[in-house]
């Protein structure tokens, strides 16, 4: 593996401290859910009681390898999304751990197919052993389904030119393969371009999180959340972008509160799962030093003693 990509892991001490919720040393078990590099998991395991579990998600055969380098008995990982959080028992985990971004040796790899400023194969794929690459849905995808996909999780107001666009270039010469084609592609249709933002920022954003199933994936592992903590158990989730964000609030908002049925106004209401705890920022010297960090947003929820 290549050690010239590196990884600055995002909210780290905050989103540990909100996982542990001040317990100087924690027994029972607990999930980081999207292992990535391994910064989360590893400040994780400083502050685990020696009878304290760490279990690790992620579908990245890269960021599977590098947790083989983790040689604690008390960690362990598995080659899977957190969609397959609810494989695990329920009401066994004492702290839940989501860092939703993409690591930087991802992006920063050509090979992987994420980032325009580096020309490579338009793939994508955080599990390179499975499912279909960006370039492979390109070449057959309608004009209309691609100009969804870019509008709906790029939010990009020039969506359908775009995919105009793609589609001519496959029809009039082959489909697009590479991240430079695509750039220049998305370049030439996108008539207005924010400043400081280069215009294929949103078109990779949408295509990415399109070809990962990556909302789904996230409203599933959130489902799970609910079963697979115990009570007490704490909940911290990483977002970047408003997408993800709103969902996690949606989430939060929605098991937070008490749910009474009008067609049964004298029944017992169903209570609440979840409690809000935190919605916390990068500080400034973070986002100065890793401006990466600039969109992040930890919140954090505590499930609810009623089980």
């Amino acid at each position: 593996m290549d050690n010239a990509w590196t990884h600055t892991t995002v909210l780290l001490n905050e989103a540990v401290e909100a996982l542990f919720a001040d317990a100087p040393a924690a027994a029972g078990t607990y999930v980081d859910a999207t292992f990535g590099r391994g910064g989360h998991s590893r400040l994780i395991l400083s502050r685990l009681a020696p009878d304290g579990r760490l279990i690790a998600f992620d579908k990245d055969a890269e960021a599977v390898a590098e947790a083989t380098r983790i040689t604690d008995a008390r960690f362990s990982i598995r080659h899977q999304g957190f969609r397959d959080l609810g494989e695990l028992p329920s009401g066994s985990v004492a702290g839940l751990l989501m860092d939703l971004g993409i690591s930087s040796p991802q992006i920063d790899n050509p090979a992987r197919g994420f980032s325009f400023r580096f020309d490579g194969p338009l793939d994508m794929r955080m599990d390179t052993t499975r499912g279909e690459s960006v370039a492979d849905w390109l070449a057959t995808a309608e004009q209309q389904q691609i100009a969804e996909v870019i509008r709906d999780y790029g939010e990009e107001r020039f969506a359908v030119p775009i995919a105009k666009a793609i589609v001519a270039r496959r029809q009039e010469r082959s489909p697009v393969s590479t991240t430079t084609e695509l750039a220049e592609l998305v370049a030439g249709a996108v008539k207005t371009r924010e400043q400081g933002q280069n215009p294929a920022t949103r078109t990779f954003q949408a295509l990415r999180i399109f070809i990962n199933a990556e909302l789904e994936e996230l409203q599933q592992a959130l489902e799970a959340s609910i079963d697979v903590l115990q009570p007490g158990g704490r909940l911290a989730v990483i977002s970047f972008h408003s997408l993800e964000d709103r969902i996690v609030k949606q989430f939060i908002a929605k098991h937070s509160r008490e749910v009474y049925d009008r067609r049964a106004p004298f029944a017992a209401p169903v209570a609440m799962k979840l409690r809000s705890v935190a919605r916390i920022f990068p500080s400034d010297a973070e986002v100065a030093a890793n401006p990466r960090s600039r969109s992040a947003v930890l919140r954090v929820a505590e499930r609810t003693d009623t089980v």
